[in-house]
């Protein structure tokens, strides 16, 4: 029996699909080792979506040949599908691009029998137009599963490589979703978390010239109402599953949010009240040379429909400094903007130039230490208003789905997370000598235990 490590990196969307390709190798007779011990084969998901992610992927792929020589070291996903390059780095045996994860057996043992040298199989992505079916069985999640509906970007972010090695919209099938939720809720899972590449695209390549109707009045509606309804459609579905006791969505675009769209979000009790809405910058002129198709304004008007339909939503968002050119004026026009939003949580990103993007060549390039001030500041700010989102649930009722046991402060807690993704915890002393694992409980919140997590004194 030939012992394989693997390790992942970049998006919830790779992490996904390395849980498959665990799933199929574990289904063949593979024995799955940790990433720090030896192995037989060793299996990086790599990411390329900043030379920071390249210069990570490369140094797992070099560690692995480094700590068994002749092991076989497989190279899956972006890194290998950004260039040719980057396939013919001297640690990498076999290289498996994205479209061709579900194949990982089958390439792997052909490889094993043939020994190959300078193997591939990777694909021209930018012409694939079909979704490479994954299923998950079982996850290695002990209380959420993550659902991959869509692959590929059509939105060309200047920043952004990954229109170029995940390829155009891919949407899977509306059945095919349904049977891997079926199939997680029959295991015990509760919720799902519903992702992808560009998750607000979902349904933009089913629509084609013999529907007749995505053209109205002249203008083509594919981007827009289209793709809405069909995202809206399926987690109306996935909430009639037996057992889903919440669902929460991945990465929105802000042009999504609409007074329907909202609406009918609402109208789904299993709706988590948790939206994360790309921002990027929230000054219009270093949207503009982002590519990004929205103002500040625009983005702040679909924040407040959330509000008129959920009550307390947590808002969460990215944001980017240091972008080519943003001067200090435009700087503080995003500071501002973000002093209005008041998210939940800000995930602050100091730019970081992307060879083949078209930011890479724009000028106004900023230093690193004038990226490291901006991103103190914003971390600053994101810290404060993250505190005052969850000091809202202080003296209220929350519902919990705890996950597992941790150690706080140097005693023992039930750790989960409210709707909100508000981290919140019970004393394990102070309930029952039982399992609290995956279930969901009702409590008050009290205090703070920490800066992000709550304590809660449970309704027995």
């Amino acid at each position: 029996m030939k012992s394989v490590a693997l390790h992942n990196l970049g998006c919830k969307v790779n992490a996904y699909e390395l849980e498959v390709m665990q799933q199929k190798l574990q289904d063949r007779g593979y024995k799955i080792v940790p990433f720090d011990s030896d192995a037989d084969i060793y299996i990086v998901n790599t990411c390329t979506v900043t030379n920071i992610a390249d210069r990570k992927s490369r140094q797992m792929l070099h560690r692995a040949k480094h700590r068994n020589p002749d092991a076989v070291v497989v190279a899956v996903g972006c890194f290998v599908q950004a260039g040719e390059e980057n396939r013919m780095d001297a640690c990498i045996d076999l290289a498996v691009g994205n479209q061709h994860k579900k194949d990982i057996v089958e390439i792997l043992e052909a490889y094993l029998e043939e020994h190959t040298a300078d193997a591939s199989a990777v694909t021209d992505i930018g012409a694939v137009r079909e979704y490479e079916e994954m299923r998950m069985e079982q996850s290695t999640e002990h209380t959420r599963a993550y659902i991959k509906i869509q692959d590929g970007c059509n939105q060309f972010c200047s920043y952004c490589i990954i229109p170029f090695v995940r390829g155009r919209v891919r949407s899977r099938k509306q059945e095919d979703v349904l049977a891997e939720v079926r199939g997680l809720a029959e295991k015990g899972f509760q919720e799902v978390v519903i992702t992808g590449i560009h998750l607000s695209s979902y349904g933009m390549d089913f629509i084609g010239e013999t529907d007749g109707d995505y053209l109205k009045n002249g203008k083509d509606l594919r981007g827009t109402a289209f793709e809405r309804a069909y995202l809206v459609s399926l987690l109306e579905e996935i909430a009639k599953v037996d057992g889903i006791r919440r669902i929460r969505l991945g990465s929105l675009e802000p042009r999504i949010i609409t007074e329907e769209f909202a609406g009918r979000l609402a109208a789904i009790p299993q709706l988590c009240p948790h939206f994360h809405l790309s921002l990027q910058s929230g000054c219009d002129e270093t949207l503009k040379r982002m590519n990004r198709h929205y103002t500040a304004e625009e983005y702040y008007e679909k924040v407040q429909i959330l509000r008129k339909y959920f009550e307390h939503p947590a808002i969460t968002t990215d944001v980017i400094v240091g972008f080519p050119g943003e001067t200090a004026e435009e700087f503080a026009v995003t500071k501002t903007f973000l002093e209005k939003v008041h998210f939940f949580e800000m995930h602050i990103f100091k730019y970081s130039r992307r060879k083949g993007t078209v930011a890479d060549k724009l000028p106004g390039q900023l230093t690193d230490a004038q990226k490291t001030e901006r991103s103190g500041q914003l971390l600053a700010l994101e810290k404060e208003q993250s505190r005052e989102f969850r000091a809202h649930y202080l003296g209220q009722e929350v519902e919990v789905l705890i996950e597992e046991q941790k150690e706080i402060g140097g005693k023992v807690y039930w750790l989960g997370h409210t709707d909100t993704y508000v981290k919140a915890a019970f004393a394990a002393d102070s309930a029952e000598c039982m399992d609290y694992s995956n279930r969901l409980v009702h409590g008050r919140a009290v205090s703070f235990l920490s800066d992000e997590v709550l304590e809660i004194a449970l309704n027995f």
